[in-house]
């Protein structure tokens, strides 16, 4: 098992966790789910029985892990805002751009990042699986737990809503059009 979990962790961490990051935004978060995600990964282990690919099985946890993050800070955010505390005891999200301070620096990067933002929580899951994690509409659905068409569906309407909200900024368009759409 320890073998299995040290190549597991070695071939996917970087990203997994960027995977997590640009669902969750904030670096700490996503290094604790991250390691939440390993915790389930060694309980569940003995019962992965193969009918997916390791990859595409991880993913999943990963997704339902960080699906649980997100609704658990929101139902957070939902009770401060009921008991009316100030606006900075409000604010949960972290507001920094991506943890890797050499894509930060280019602003193309930051533009995009931030036009991502944008999209559906669904869209941005499918975007960040196909063409940030590189995984194919097969895997993508896989974790997702969706059928291609629904994959293929979702991935048109979000590259249709960042070409958009890309072709709106002077310079950007050209850089990103052919790399997305």
């Amino acid at each position: 098992m320890n073998d299995s979990f040290d190549r597991l962790y070695g071939d996917y961490h970087q990203s997994l966790f960027q995977f997590i990051f640009y669902m969750v935004r904030d670096r700490e978060a996503a290094e604790d789910i991250v390691q939440e995600v390993y915790i389930k990964v060694l309980k569940a282990y003995q019962t992965f029985q193969g009918k997916s690919s390791e990859k595409t099985w991880l993913y999943s946890i990963a997704r339902h892990v960080t699906i649980d993050w997100i609704r658990k800070q929101n139902r957070r955010k939902k009770k401060l805002l009921f008991f009316n505390l100030s606006q900075k005891e409000n604010q949960l999200a972290d507001l920094q751009p991506l943890p890797d301070e050499f894509i930060t620096q280019q602003e193309s990067v930051k533009e995009l990042y931030r036009a991502l933002a944008s999209c559906t929580i669904q869209q941005q899951q499918v975007l960040v699986l196909r063409y940030i994690q590189s995984l194919s509409i097969s895997e993508t659905a896989a974790i997702l737990g969706w059928t291609e068409s629904k994959v293929k569906t979702t991935q048109h309407r979000g590259l249709k809503k960042l070409k958009g909200l890309l072709d709106q900024r002077p310079g950007l368009e050209e850089e990103w059009k052919d790399g997305i759409v």
